[in-house]
């Protein structure tokens, strides 16, 4: 987690695309008809954890790897996959390609803000084959370190937080979230990351889950996600 994430084979890549089929039928559209293919994101979602979406989030691989992450018992077991945005290539990209994390605290209104004491992981849980030019994930390699001193003790809504965690990690070398279907990045709460523009030839799939840890993120606790901040 020094990194700011770690990569898991969660399922078999068939796996991953069994939950690929299921969203081109959620979606109406077809991997045969690209003239059906005219926004650069389509919103899809699984609320239901059933299926291949359970067999991914549920693998004993994931859960290891969350164990070794934050220590057995400090996250809580998902119920789905949650919201999937679908990018299509050959389009103009949409304008959501900012730096940033993700929200991860519940204000007292049941809104969502971003703080440094995150009561939330994320994951990027593929369900396509992601290769350089299909829009992967652009993560900003150890900019957990830099996330936390910027945002200090503060609560920020979405976009202030994000122009406060780009220029403190500005120096950062950048990784991508590439690999199979079924593969998961487990990805630090205050690691900084960004959409891009999509540049291949294939739709990619992916979701964007929150784990809910069972405490909040502690800098001083002795787990590799704190110590992520430290080192």
């Amino acid at each position: 987690m020094k990194q700011g994430f770690v990569k898991v084979r969660a399922a078999a890549p068939e796996v991953g695309l069994a939950a690929q089929e299921l969203l081109w039928k959620q979606i109406g559209l077809s991997p045969d008809a690209p003239e059906g293919w005219t926004q650069p994101v389509v919103w899809a979602a699984d609320m239901t954890g059933q299926g291949p979406f359970g067999q991914i989030i549920g693998s004993p691989e994931l859960a290891r790897a969350l164990d070794e992450v934050c220590g057995r018992g400090g996250w809580q077991p998902l119920g789905s996959c949650g919201n999937i945005p679908i990018r299509f290539p050959n389009l103009p990209p949409a304008d959501d390609r900012g730096w940033h994390i993700d929200l991860n605290v519940m204000t007292e209104d049941g809104g969502w803000a971003v703080s440094g004491r995150s009561t939330t992981l994320l994951l990027l849980i593929l369900f396509s084959e992601v290769g350089p030019d299909d829009a992967p994930t652009r993560i900003r390699v150890g900019s957990q370190r830099d996330a936390l001193p910027a945002l200090g003790d503060g609560t920020y809504d979405h976009v202030s937080a994000g122009q406060l965690v780009e220029t403190a990690s500005a120096e950062r070398p950048l990784a991508h979230a590439t690999g199979l279907p079924g593969e998961v990045y487990v990805v630090h709460p205050l690691t900084v990351h960004a959409a891009q523009e999509h540049l291949g030839s294939r739709p990619r799939f992916m979701a964007q889950a929150p784990v809910f840890l069972s405490a909040p993120l502690d800098p001083a606790a002795d787990t590799p996600l704190a110590r992520a901040v430290r080192e």
